[in-house]
């Protein structure tokens, strides 16, 4: 599992190990922490040594990599492309390449609903158009084209989960969304409420939604290592190569959201609304339904549970953490 020790990878490896699966993470540690794997097998190394990846596959008779391992900041994406394209593309080629050598056949990898755009229509399907509106998501739509090509060329099977927004936490507290990098809303929000260090920005409250906030699906990072627990058996039991959502169907608005801390914490969250962002959509959500007829997979928590499980391990750090994501 390449990126394994970063926040949804950790997610991933813990669910994997809880039904015995044997994991082996490799990891630069760039954004990750050793913590969050536990006392599985850790490799500090780049998805782009060929040598390593090779013999980590080799060495461990590796028939299957769930790919996580990539910068995914869109803002820094735009400011910085060939930090993006060289990590996330040219990485990620050499990784397949010395996977393939390996003997390596499936491959199930971290793509994003940013692949859309801003979606036509929602639910958002994946019938829907891939219309990429940033480097970051420029790089996940050529990976799945690369992966596509390494299927036609190499015989490498693969699945591309195109998740909707992760968020939340394990249930036992034990690994979360660290918050030093997390640009995501509910992080940030919780954030701003815990600590006081800074104010939240709500981007528009003029949208025409029903709180005049942007509407978002959010998912459990719980339910989304399942999905990947599901993709790995669906390749496993001989499954062809696509592309899949994974999401809730499900929109929820910022105020939404922070109306859910608030009552989680007793008090306001601390926010000032600004002008709208340029380029985001009013509201996405995921269409399901392909997800649950491939897969088999559908999601078990909400909103309230994503929420209380993130504000519970958000608390516990600042008591003493206890092993960051």
């Amino acid at each position: 599992m390449t990126g394994g020790a970063g926040y949804i990878g950790a997610h991933t490896v813990r669910a994997l190990h809880a039904i015995g699966r044997p994991v082996i993470v490799l990891d630069s540690l760039e954004l990750g922490s050793a913590a969050a794997v536990l006392d599985l097998p850790l490799v500090v190394g780049d998805i782009s040594d060929e040598a390593l990846v090779e013999q980590i596959c080799r060495d461990h008779e590796v028939d299957t990599i769930v790919h996580f391992a990539a910068y995914k900041n869109v803002g820094e994406s735009m400011k910085l492309p060939a930090k993006y394209f060289h990590n996330n593309v040219d990485g990620t080629v050499h990784l397949l390449d010395a996977a393939v050598r390996a003997g390596v056949r499936h491959v199930v990898f971290s793509s994003s609903c940013s692949v859309y755009g801003t979606p036509a229509s929602v639910p958002v399907d994946e019938s829907q158009p891939i219309h990429p509106e940033s480097v970051y998501a420029e790089t996940k739509a050529i990976v799945e084209r690369v992966l596509h090509w390494y299927g036609v060329v190499h015989g490498l099977e693969s699945v591309s989960l195109r998740y909707f927004n992760a968020a939340g936490a394990s249930f036992d507290s034990a690994i979360g969304e660290d918050w030093t990098y997390a640009l995501n809303l509910i992080p940030v929000a919780i954030r701003a409420l815990l600590t006081g260090d800074q104010e939240l920005q709500v981007f528009g409250d003029d949208y025409p939604t029903p709180d005049g906030t942007c509407i978002r699906d959010y998912i459990h990072v719980d339910d989304l290592a399942q999905a990947h627990i599901a993709a790995i058996d669906y390749l496993a039991a001989g499954g062809d190569s696509t592309a899949v959502n994974v999401g809730t169907g499900l929109g929820s608005s910022v105020f939404d959201v922070l109306r859910g801390i608030e009552r989680l914490a007793g008090r306001p969250v601390p926010h000032h609304v600004v002008d709208r962002r340029l380029g985001d959509p009013v509201s996405t959500f995921s269409d399901p339904a392909r997800s649950f007829a491939v897969l088999g997979w559908q999601p078990k928590y909400g909103l309230d549970e994503i929420l209380s499980t993130a504000y519970r391990w958000h608390v516990a750090q600042l008591e003493g953490p206890a092993g960051p994501g």
